[in-house]
Formats: C-alpha cells, sequence, structure tokens
C-alpha cells in the first residue's frame, strides 16, 4: 500500500476518534442553557419504562443526597443540586479536573400525565426513582 494511502487511512481514523470523543463529552457534560441563574451540567439520565412505573436511574456520585431537590409537577422532573469540589483548600494546584462540579440540574420531560413519584433513594452514586402509572 502506498505511503500517501496510509497516511489518508492514519487521519480519517484519528478524525473518527475526535468525533467519537466529542459526542461522548457532549452526552454526558451538557452545558446548561445560556439563560441559567449559574453555570449548571446535567447529569447522565437513564428512563426505563415497565407495565407499572417508570424507573429512573440519575448518575450523582459524590453528590450528598440530602442536597438534592426533586420537583415533580406530574408532567417533568427537576432534578438540582450541587456536587463541590473534592478539595477547596487554598493554594491546592489541579492537575486535572475531569469530573463535573458545581451546580447541576436536570429536568426529564415525561410521557405519560398522572404519574406518581411513589419511589426516591439514592445507591452507589445514583438518585433512583420510581414514578408508579395511573391505574
Amino acid at each position: 500500500m502506498p505511503s500517501h494511502e496510509s497516511r489518508s487511512w492514519m487521519w480519517i481514523e484519528a478524525l473518527e476518534r475526535v468525533d467519537r470523543a466529542d459526542r461522548l463529552h457532549r452526552q454526558f457534560f451538557h452545558i446548561g442553557a445560556p439563560q441559567a441563574r449559574r453555570p449548571t451540567w446535567q447529569p447522565p439520565v437513564d428512563v426505563v419504562e415497565t407495565a407499572q412505573a417508570f424507573h429512573i436511574h440519575v448518575a450523582l456520585p459524590g453528590v450528598d443526597p440530602r442536597a438534592l431537590d426533586v420537583l415533580f409537577n406530574g408532567l417533568s422532573l427537576m432534578i438540582t443540586g450541587i456536587r463541590p469540589m473534592p478539595c477547596d483548600e487554598p493554594g491546592a494546584a489541579i492537575h486535572r479536573l475531569e469530573i463535573p462540579y458545581g451546580r447541576f440540574e436536570r429536568q426529564i420531560d415525561l410521557p405519560v400525565e398522572g404519574l406518581i413519584l411513589e419511589r426516591r433513594e439514592t445507591s452507589n452514586g445514583c438518585l433512583e426513582l420510581t414514578l408508579r402509572k395511573p391505574s
């Protein structure tokens, strides 16, 4: 294979990897709306529907469950809180900071009306909510 074809293939592969990394970054660390009062980030969420309920899992490792606010109006959920910096010691040098910190919020629109918040608990760094469907 001529060397220019090898370089072309390697360049295409490198661009695909950069694109994949960018998509993952956008998927997991969304910056909040520009009109927000303060900068925010959005935690990743899984929403699973069963015959009886919606099960929502929000990844929030390092967040005190008592510091979470969950607002539910029947049509959507709004989850807000703050993940504190792991070390706020004056003069500390940050060598790498990849985990988002600070204020976060996540709104989840629900496809079914009349859901009832049945369970709220935290386990292994996740907020777990169960919303029961109307009978």
